[in-house]
């Protein structure tokens, strides 16, 4: 009976999560960006909003209205040679608190005890116990071809108190491509009074150009994350952490953004190697981080930001 239970617990965990799909490619034709085919399934929907220039711009929507425990997100891009496409979302993605996975849990005892219950008639007690929480995840591939750019510009990434979310990045490059990528996540919205003090993030990034790997990083906070965020080597207290990767980079590109420092409003630091630059921010709060990241990006690209980001 217990099996039962704790079957029926799952199952019943599993339909519930949502999960989603989008995949499609872009192209240049006569002097114009211009989509491919296209796959959507689950919850995960992307628009194409008018076309700017010769380029191609792309904003996924979410219809589950969040992100929970046990959901699953896949995303994969294709730019051919000279295609233009800049990819956001319609807003700020909400990874919500990851409910408890449920395993049945025997109360232990010895053979004559159990032998004893049942003389005297009595059932052994079975319970659902909480186990560890699922987490969500969400897959990202990216791959950009000779002479084209890609711009992944989504909003904010918001966790909040015991969210548990994997993220992966794969990002193939051809020699020639260009690409500006960025990523803010928000542990707790501080301008509502709340927290994150548990839960889980795990963040992987592998960044291949022309078959090489030129970046890999992962990045893991979990348990008590409030109070790692809270140390001088983490995040000094921040709430809000930022990456910008861009390739092409060098020193020039570097010297170019630091003119810009006495601007920013957090903590900043960018540096180059490999043929790409890479800024880092951490803030008290998501406002500051996304200006200083708004004035970064204006200094890393001529590639205009999504007006969803300007509202």
């Amino acid at each position: 009976m217990r099996t039962g239970i704790a079957g029926a617990a799952a199952a019943t965990f599993a339909a519930n999560r949502a999960q989603g799909a989008v995949r499609f490619g872009v192209h240049r034709k006569d002097g114009a960006t211009r989509r491919g085919d296209l796959h959507e399934s689950g919850s995960l929907r992307v628009r194409f909003p008018s076309p700017e220039d010769d380029g191609l711009s792309a904003m996924f929507v979410n219809t589950a209205g969040g992100i929970a425990g046990g959901d699953r997100f896949e995303i994969a891009i294709a730019a051919g040679e000279g295609a233009r496409l800049t990819l956001t979302t319609a807003a700020a993605e909400k990874v919500y608190r990851a409910p408890a996975m449920f395993s049945s849990e025997v109360d232990a005892g010895s053979r004559e005890e159990n032998a004893s219950k049942q003389n005297e008639g009595l059932e052994r007690s079975n319970r659902i116990a909480p186990g560890p929480a699922a987490a969500a995840r969400l897959d990202i591939a990216l791959k950009v071809a000779d002479g084209a750019h890609l711009s992944w510009l989504p909003q904010e990434t918001i966790l909040f108190d015991r969210a548990r979310v994997h993220r992966r990045f794969d990002i193939d490059l051809a020699e020639g491509a260009s690409l500006l990528l960025c990523e803010i996540v928000v542990f707790g919205r501080a301008a509502m009074g709340e927290t994150m003090r548990h839960g889980e993030f795990v963040d992987r990034w592998r960044t291949r150009r022309g078959g090489r790997l030129v970046f890999a990083e992962t990045i893991r906070l979990d348990g008590e994350i409030g109070e790692k965020l809270a140390r001088p080597a983490i995040a000094g207290g921040g709430c809000a952490i930022g990456t910008a990767l861009i390739v092409p980079g060098d020193e020039a590109l570097v010297e170019r953004i630091r003119e810009a420092s006495d601007s920013f409003g957090a903590e900043v630091g960018i540096s180059a190697w490999n043929g790409f630059a890479m800024a880092r921010f951490c803030a008290q709060d998501a406002a500051r981080l996304r200006a200083d990241m708004m004035a970064v990006l204006g200094r890393a690209s001529l590639v205009p930001l999504p007006r969803l980001w300007l509202n």
